[in-house]
């Protein structure tokens, strides 16, 4: 079973210590129980037992301390790291936030040259310790060649560490907060560390937001906060790396957050349907609604295969393949978008109770559409997936096939890895995922796939669109379906996908490929020879009845499958 299901826990694990953490955390949570998570979110209760817990098993000190920092055998790996992710967001994005803001704080740190940093580090998360990343600022949001916070130096050789930071998560109380700023006089990058408890440390106030209102995102000042080569993690470029590094890796965790939250609402909605009747019919015996929740469970499948391969590929990165730097943006943004597709979708269903407080769904219903906008919108990501298009189709090398990777393994390389030089990043050739796939939906997706690749050929954008930013951006969403659908096919013949189930994941994306080439000709001007291929893009899924139905089956099966504890 590719869905999470607490209560049918059934999951790889390479050693029994991670698996003893997981179900201690489902554990805590199954206990806790959906009433208490809600009354807790409704009054925006800061997550101490949470906390509390985490400390007590040492689990973020497990799952995030480098091989070479943890006197527990602890180490960082991307293929339980990326489970991690979907089960906080299956139970409340506020627990998630903790987590993920605490593997931001840790990126600056783990990447740094300071090695007494590294072991203070270590012991404070083993102590129970929350991380915070202070990069962005009220007026300039993430523009780092804006930040006003400055390290300022003194005659002793020490420094003065002077400005703020805004949309800080655990800035209130994080053990350190790595903190990005500029030295004055010489504008050089850098990135220190500080302590929220030291006097010149200001939490200004708490920023509340609609989703995640348990957890605390913070404003905080430094008021001329003594900063001594001891606080200091790196300089220059390297800091400026950093900054870029961490959210490489941080992006990735909203993709996987979003299929757990995806996983909850889905339970709770079929469970919900399948037991009410109307007009004398269950809601499940309405054939749109059978369609809503087939689309909802393709669409969550697809999320998955596409997000746990791309860990497959941040897991076998180096120097000289560095792919996951394509693959980590749409996780980042077609994951997320498609969390935001299957919520709706089933909202569609339960419509009204939806917003019932004292449903999962509710939360949800505030939570996903933040995914999409954290570390870079969804625009931003798509400018940099768009500089990959050339290699992806017209530089193909050979690579060795990227088996999965879900072996014990420490990923140190995404603590040093090479930046710039995106250009020299390269591909194979495109079509090896469509190797022996004879699915209708599938070779109609690739028909769409090569009318791409001719228009790159023959129509490619001119000068004017090349210089449009916005006809650049929804062009660039016909690449990252194709980007997507690769990795849903290579993970498909790892997990045995069924060819019933595969036909439904691309009669979706068929028919998204088809509206986004609509609206490349409704609200863009292109040329008479685009217009043509933008029209033969568009095209209708294949219909199989028989094969839809056996699908169907088994997604109504799940019903009552999962019942969260009250």
């Amino acid at each position: 079973m590719l869905l999470l299901n607490p209560k049918k826990y059934a999951r790889f694990h390479a050693d029994a210590v991670s698996r003893d953490l997981v179900l201690k955390t489902i554990e805590f949570f199954e206990k806790k129980g959906l009433k208490k998570i809600k009354e807790d979110d409704q009054s925006m209760i800061w997550y101490d037992d949470f906390l509390e817990f985490i400390k007590k098993e040492k689990i973020f000190a497990h799952f995030l301390t480098p091989a070479a920092y943890s006197r527990d055998g602890g180490r960082w790996d991307m293929y339980r790291i990326s489970e991690f992710n979907e089960i906080l967001g299956f139970y409340g994005l506020c627990y998630w936030y903790a987590w993920q803001v605490t593997i931001l704080g840790l990126g600056p740190i783990w990447m740094g040259n300071n090695e007494a940093v590294k072991k203070k580090t270590a012991r404070l998360l083993a102590e129970g310790g929350i991380f915070a990343f202070g990069l962005s600022e009220k007026t300039h949001g993430a523009d780092l060649y804006s930040s006003e916070m400055l390290l300022i130096p003194q005659d002793d050789g020490s420094y003065r560490a002077r400005g703020s930071k805004y949309y800080i998560g655990n800035g209130n109380c994080a053990a350190l907060v790595s903190t990005f700023a500029k030295i004055a006089g010489t504008g050089e990058y850098v990135f220190f560390v500080v302590d929220p408890q030291h006097e010149k440390y200001e939490c200004v106030k708490k920023i509340d937001t609609s989703g995640v209102r348990q957890a605390y995102v913070a404003e905080y000042a430094l008021h001329d906060y003594p900063i001594t080569e001891d606080d200091i993690l790196s300089r220059g470029e390297h800091a400026w790396n950093s900054s870029l590094n961490t959210i490489n890796i941080g992006k990735f965790e909203l993709g996987c957050a979003s299929i757990g939250i995806g996983t909850h609402c889905f339970y709770e909605a079929l469970n919900h349907a399948a037991a009410r009747s109307l007009y004398g019919r269950y809601v499940t015996d309405f054939p749109h609604v059978k369609k809503f929740f087939t689309e909802s469970y393709a669409r969550l499948i697809g999320m998955k295969l596409f997000a746990f391969r791309a860990a497959d590929y941040m897991r076998s990165a180096s120097d000289e393949d560095r792919r996951y730097l394509l693959f980590n943006p749409v996780v980042k943004m077609k994951v997320t978008g498609q969390g935001e597709k299957v919520v709706a979708l089933l909202h569609e269903v339960i419509a009204a109770k939806g917003y019932e407080q004292d449903t999962y769904f509710e939360m949800a219903l505030r939570d996903i559409g933040m995914l999409p906008k954290l570390e870079g919108t969804e625009h931003v990501n798509m400018a940099l997936i768009i500089k990959f298009v050339k290699n992806y189709f017209f530089e193909p090398v050979d690579y060795a096939e990227i088996p999965q990777r879900k072996e014990a393994g420490d990923d140190a390389y995404l603590f040093h890895q090479k930046t710039g030089s995106l250009a020299s990043i390269r591909f194979p050739e495109y079509r090896l995922a469509y190797t022996d796939v004879d699915g209708a939906n599938v070779l109609v997706f690739k028909e769409q796939m090569e009318l791409f690749r001719a228009l790159l050929i023959s129509a490619p954008p001119s000068r004017e669109q090349a210089e449009n930013i916005d006809y650049m951006l929804a062009a660039g969403e016909l690449f990252t379906l194709i980007v997507y659908a690769q990795l849903i096919l290579e993970n498909s013949r790892i997990y045995g996908t069924g060819k019933d189930v595969l036909e439904q994941i691309f009669a979706f994306l068929v028919k998204d490929y088809s509206a986004f080439a609509l609206q490349m000709i409704l609200s863009h001007d292109n040329s008479a020879e685009q217009e043509d291929i933008f029209q033969k893009m568009i095209k209708k899924p294949v219909k199989d009845g028989d094969g839809f139905q056996r699908v169907w089956d088994n997604v109504h099966a799940l019903k009552d499958q999962y019942v969260m504890n009250g």
